[in-house]
């Protein structure tokens, strides 16, 4: 069973379209100060990437500006870009929107999926899911790839329109097929759930391998949960265990704890306790209740770990406060142990919150 979030916004981040081996022409440089607005755009990359004279945001800014002043879309979007980021001037979510809304405006597609995340996250602007949309359909029709993606949350999860399966899927597709990994990984999930498409593991399974070859960590659970259940693929524990390491490697708890299930059970490698107690430590740091859990029947049971009742104890506590049923559990240790004891457990179990507060 995979819970994947639908997604979330993302901020493209801007890259100067500067010039490769270029010095500052003498005439660039004329017709910049006699205020020709393409040259004053020019001018602004080159500083602002260094290239033919010392990098310098203050004087990309200056030249930025006199460009966006004379409507250059290009520069306006940039200026916005700067202010957006604190690079030559102080940084100013209300003068960033100013400058990307005057860049939007002309279609500029990246200003218009900026503003989008400017109205998204409450930048500048009040949060307005409604003129979110907008702005990331404006660009989105334009073809940008971010835009797709978000306007596919969107309407996944029915901010600023009304929920829509279908249409997330019509937006994550358009984005997928440009290669965004993020996309990918949630068309995979609908293809997986049948939200706004008829469910197909195979399907899943594609969209999946797409992301998880890019790196994304859930995508790699996901393709890792589909081979250790053969779904959409043969069976295949070798090929679980391949997946869950590569996202287990980036922190994904779940398949931190996955991998230590195979581990435990010998599915797609040899059995080995050590192992099992490293990944299911891993996820049990991160809140994972069944990892906790099960670290504490290791501890019990002194497999990989020497026998210890305290930190089965904790461990099992800890899980307990997570949600996982352990009434019997505690109650079998319980038998085992002293009052002193359970005592000490118990305060170990607190201290473990207090250094770890989000582990609850």
């Amino acid at each position: 069973m995979r819970n994947i979030p639908k997604g979330v916004l993302l901020l493209t981040l801007m890259i100067f379209a500067g010039f490769a081996n270029a010095k500052v022409d003498p005439e660039l440089l004329e017709w910049a100060t006699q205020g020709d607005a393409n040259s004053q755009y020019n001018l602004a990359l080159m500083y602002g990437n260094g290239r033919g004279v010392p990098e310098d945001d203050k004087e990309a800014v200056k030249w930025f500006r006199l460009a966006a002043e004379q409507g250059h879309a290009k520069a306006q979007f940039n200026l916005g870009f700067m202010y957006d980021n604190g690079e030559g001037v102080p940084e100013d979510d209300k003068e960033a929107v100013k400058w990307y809304r005057l860049a939007a405006e002309q279609g500029h597609a990246d200003a218009q999926y900026n503003l989008g995340l400017m109205y998204a996250n409450s930048e500048g602007v009040p949060e307005d899911d409604k003129e979110a949309v907008k702005w990331f359909r404006l660009a989105a029709e334009e073809g940008d790839a971010d835009a797709q993606y978000n306007l596919g949350v969107m309407y996944a999860n029915g901010e600023g329109v009304p929920e829509d399966a279908k249409e997330a899927v019509k937006w994550y597709r358009l984005a997928a097929d440009q290669g965004f990994a993020s996309a990918q990984l949630n068309l995979g999930v609908m293809y997986d759930n049948g939200e706004g498409v008829p469910e197909d593991d195979k399907e899943a399974v594609k969209w999946y391998r797409l992301a998880a070859d890019q790196g994304i960590a859930s995508a790699q659970f996901n393709l890792g949960v589909m081979y250790d259940n053969g779904e959409g693929v043969p069976e295949d524990a070798k090929e679980a265990v391949k997946w869950y390491r590569l996202a287990a490697e980036q922190g994904d708890a779940k398949a931190q704890f996955n991998l230590g299930v195979m581990y435990d059970n010998g599915e797609g490698v040899p059995e080995d306790a050590k192992e099992t107690v490293k990944w299911y430590r891993l996820a049990a740091d991160q809140g994972i209740a069944s990892a906790q859990f099960n670290l504490g029947v290791m501890y019990d049971n002194g497999e990989g770990v020497p026998e210890d009742d305290l930190l089965a104890y904790m461990w099992i506590n800890l899980a307990g406060a997570n949600g996982h049923d352990v009434s019997d559990a505690k109650e079998i240790l319980a038998r085992e142990m002293s009052q002193a004891d359970i005592s000490k457990a118990q305060e170990l179990t607190r201290q473990y919150i207090k250094d770890n507060p989000g582990v609850i």
